[in-house]
């Protein structure tokens, strides 16, 4: 990766990070407490947001069908119903406050 790539990805993963605590906040969840699993979903949604535009969720394919890949935009649709499931959404990036992260 060329510097000013490289550069450009870790201001965008910035700018995801900040995001990300902001809407964990306004909607009463936590970001995954485990660092290493936080930066590695941080560093998909940049990836996603630097090549498509968008921030789609890195743990879900795109069909690259503009309406049908709306949905999996961060946070995606089905983000609510797993937290509240499995305390956690699918890429383990929103947490539910009691739930804790999978080892693994």
């Amino acid at each position: 990766m060329a510097e000013n790539e490289a550069e450009q990805q870790s201001k965008v993963e910035e700018e995801l990070l900040a995001w990300a605590k902001q809407y964990a906040q306004e909607h009463g969840y936590i970001l995954n407490p485990d660092e290493k699993q936080l930066k590695t979903v941080i560093r998909g949604l940049a990836r996603g947001k630097l090549k498509w535009g968008e921030r789609y969720c890195p743990c879900r394919i795109r069909t690259r069908d503009p309406e049908k890949d709306r949905e999996i935009i961060c946070p995606c649709v089905y983000h609510e119903g797993e937290i509240e499931k499995d305390e956690h959404c699918h890429c383990s990036l929103f947490f539910r406050p009691t739930g804790k992260p999978e080892s693994g």
